[in-house]
């Protein structure tokens, strides 16, 4: 459906904002703006030419043991920083710590977290115009409601909030961003995204740690002559960029040794969704999903990935020569809008390994270790039957009327309700059954639902009517794409210190979610730990506190 609001002078606002590099492509999910850089040939990056990085690994100011058991404080700014992403000019970002990605917090489960993040960004986000108000959600963590990134619990510049984190959850990869209403695709788009890494012994036990524990933070991005940020703030259907990032570097290369190496791939794109695959036509071998560990490890030809999707995979370089260079390609999916290189997202470069050779074995199947909370009726997620369901509910997420909505609906409905508006109201460790349907054939949504972990049962674009090989473990997020309809079975598992309250479902398409696809749900009592009210943001009265950093690995590993 094309945007009938969208006139001509409003396009051509978008073409002038992207300095005239701006594509609008129609389809029948509306106006997606595709950016070509407008970068001279001497500063346009060229693929393979930049070492790989990893982001830093950010250490705690305090950690201790209290009455609660084990825990540990982080501080985080949120600042605008300069990131050397192109050759010769440097880019404005804004990131967590002034950097993108920002910081990795490694925490073991069982350990809770305080986050205490500042915002310092400037009164004016120079992409929108606006004041540069942020929320921060750790995506995938079963967090309380006034902790979990509720879109309208802003921290405006010049304020602090203190983010607290359970961290009950099995080992999984987790990651922390923007969430503020409107604004979102703007603030991720800047910067604000980076990984969270909840670890247990059982992922320990089982799957590559330390050196080949890499995380892959991949996202797309256009750049006006100058170096800075090129995006189009207006609503359209979707922002996709020419040059593809992996941690912030475009199509890095990564030397590695002839060892079996664990990949974290986080999409942190605004719209864009990639699929996957070697150059060598070598399997890539899924390991785990949004919720973690898989049951049973599949090995794939390629697999693919809509925003905010976390997968853990698994490649092994053991047969390949010192010298041998490996691909990993980007085969892309229906509507996106593809560049000269955005086929490509970074390079493998095998190299000699003195030390002994690697006798890791790829496993076929992963122990997850106990549910937590079972004793309070919780279930692995991967062991819910829809038998164990009470409720069954259906979402159809659709452009109407020129809005992108939920059931009809947007958060626009959920504002002028007071935020009382909910779809359902499952008590704590209900189990539902939700269809996740998109009947648009001109784009593909990329869902998410707060708080839970859920099993796909079904879907109705697979021969056999099932999950994909690579969803074969718990998702937060659902690859809605063009007709399909995903059917999850869920349990809404709060933990202990955790009664419930409101919880967002929305379009992980961050534009689309900028334009109010997201509604609501309420887990027990609706006034339940009211998520602006219970404990809002502050103003700062203490100074920057300085980062430190684990020690790393050498740039380019």
């Amino acid at each position: 459906m094309v945007n009938e609001s969208l006139s001509r002078r409003g396009l051509l606002k978008g073409a002038l904002a992207l300095g005239g590099g701006g594509l609008l492509v129609m389809t029948a999910g509306g106006e997606v703006v595709a950016a070509s850089s407008k970068l001279s040939s001497k500063n346009m990056p060229t693929p393979y030419t930049t070492m790989f990085r990893r982001p830093p690994v950010l250490m705690p100011d305090a950690e201790g043991v209290d009455e609660k058991g084990p825990f540990q404080k982080y501080c985080l700014t949120q600042k605008l920083g300069r990131a050397s992403m192109v050759p010769g000019l440097t880019t404005t970002i804004a990131g967590y710590n002034g950097i993108f990605p920002g910081p990795t917090i490694r925490v073991r489960q069982g350990t809770r977290t305080e986050v205490r993040i500042c915002n310092a960004l400037s009164n004016v986000n120079t992409l929108t115009g606006r004041p540069f108000s942020t929320v921060t959600h750790l995506h995938g963590s079963a967090s309380l409601p006034q902790y979990d990134g509720y879109a309208n619990d802003q921290t405006k510049p010049g304020q602090v909030k203190t983010y607290k984190y359970p961290n009950w959850q099995q080992g999984r990869t987790l990651w922390y961003h923007d969430h503020n209403h409107g604004d979102t695709a703007e603030n991720v788009y800047s910067g604000l995204a980076a990984q969270y890494h909840l670890k247990d012994p059982y992922e320990t036990a089982q799957l590559p740690q330390d050196e080949f524990d890499v995380p892959l933070v991949v996202s797309d991005i256009a750049f006006n002559a100058d170096g800075s940020v090129a995006f189009e703030p207006d609503g359209n259907a979707g922002f996709m960029g020419d040059v593809i990032l992996v941690n912030g570097v475009p199509w890095p290369k990564m030397k590695v040794k002839p060892r079996v190496y664990r990949f974290r791939v986080l999409a942190a794109s605004i719209s864009r969704s990639f699929r996957y695959a070697l150059s060598t036509g070598d399997p890539i071998y899924i390991v785990g999903t949004d919720a973690g560990m898989t049951p049973k490890v599949n090995a794939v030809a390629s697999f693919r990935q809509g925003g905010a999707e976390r997968y853990e995979i698994l490649i092994d370089f053991r047969k390949y020569k010192a010298g041998t260079k490996i691909e990993l390609k980007n085969l892309s999916n229906k509507n996106n809008v593809d560049f000269a290189n955005t086929g490509k997202i970074m390079q493998f470069e095998v190299v000699a390994d003195a030390g002994p050779a690697d006798t890791y074995q790829i496993p076929t199947t992963l122990d997850l270790g106990p549910q937590p909370f079972a004793n309070r009726g919780a279930v692995e997620v991967n062991k819910l039957t829809p038998e164990m369901a009470t409720a069954r509910r259906r979402l159809r997420v659709e452009r109407k009327h020129g809005e992108w909505t939920v059931n009809g609906e947007t958060w626009a409905d959920v504002e002028d309700s007071g935020f009382t508006r909910v779809l359902g109201n499952p008590k704590p460790y209900d189990v539902e059954i939700w269809e996740l349907v998109n009947e648009s054939g001109g784009w593909y949504h990329s869902f998410h639902i707060h708080l839970i972990d859920a099993k796909i049962i079904a879907r109705n674009s697979t021969p056999d009517g099932r999950a994909h090989a690579w969803e074969g473990g718990g998702k937060d997020v659902f690859y809605l794409g063009e007709n399909e309809t995903v059917t999850a079975l869920m349990q809404f598992t709060t933990g202990d210190g955790n009664a419930g309250g409101r919880y967002m479902t929305h379009c992980h398409n961050l534009v689309h979610e900028d334009s109010d696809m997201m509604i609501q749900f309420a887990v027990g009592d609706l006034d339940t730990n009211n998520p602006m009210m219970a404990d809002p943001a502050k103003a700062e009265t203490e100074p920057e506190a300085a980062a430190t950093y684990a020690s790393s690995y050498p740039l380019g590993t």
